[in-house]
C-alpha cells in the first residue's frame, strides 16, 4: 500500500505510550513526500488506545484521522474492536475518489487486527 516507498518513524521521549505523546512519520510513496504527526489522546493499557493526527497531515488518500482500539473480555476470550474515522484530503485528486479512502482505511484496520492476532497467538504459544 506504500507504492514502492517507505516510512520512517520518530518518537518523542514517551514513545507513543502516554497521553500527549507524539509519533511522527515521514517518507515517500508513489514518488510523493508524506508526513503525519499523531498524538495519543487516550491510553488505558491494555484495554484501549486512541490517537489522532495533529496539524495538517501530508498524505495521499486520506486526510486527518482518529484511530484506535478497544479490547474487552468476552466469555473465555476477548473481543478486539479497531476503528478509524477519517476525512478526505483537503486537496488533490484523491478528494474526488472517496472509494480509495475507504479501501485504504479498511486496509489500515485489517492490518492492525492481523498484527494483534499474530501477537497474541505467539504470546499464547510462548506461554504454553
Amino acid at each position: 500500500m506504500m507504492g514502492g516507498g517507505r516510512m520512517t518513524y520518530a518518537f518523542d521521549a514517551q514513545r507513543g505510550q502516554a497521553v500527549g505523546s507524539h509519533i511522527r512519520m515521514g517518507g515517500e510513496a508513489f514518488g510523493l513526500r508524506l508526513f503525519v504527526d499523531e498524538v495519543v489522546t487516550v491510553r488505558d493499557p491494555p484495554r484501549r488506545k486512541v490517537w489522532r493526527t495533529t496539524g495538517e497531515p501530508r498524505l495521499i488518500i486520506i486526510g486527518a484521522y482518529e484511530m484506535g482500539f478497544e479490547i474487552a473480555e468476552e466469555g473465555a476470550g476477548s473481543r478486539l474492536r479497531v476503528w478509524i474515522d477519517y476525512a478526505l484530503p483537503d486537496r488533490g485528486w484523491a478528494r474526488r475518489a472517496p472509494a480509495l479512502a475507504g479501501l485504504y482505511a479498511r486496509w489500515c484496520v485489517n492490518r492492525m487486527v492481523s498484527d494483534a492476532v499474530r501477537h497474541f497467538r505467539s504470546a499464547g504459544a510462548r506461554a504454553a
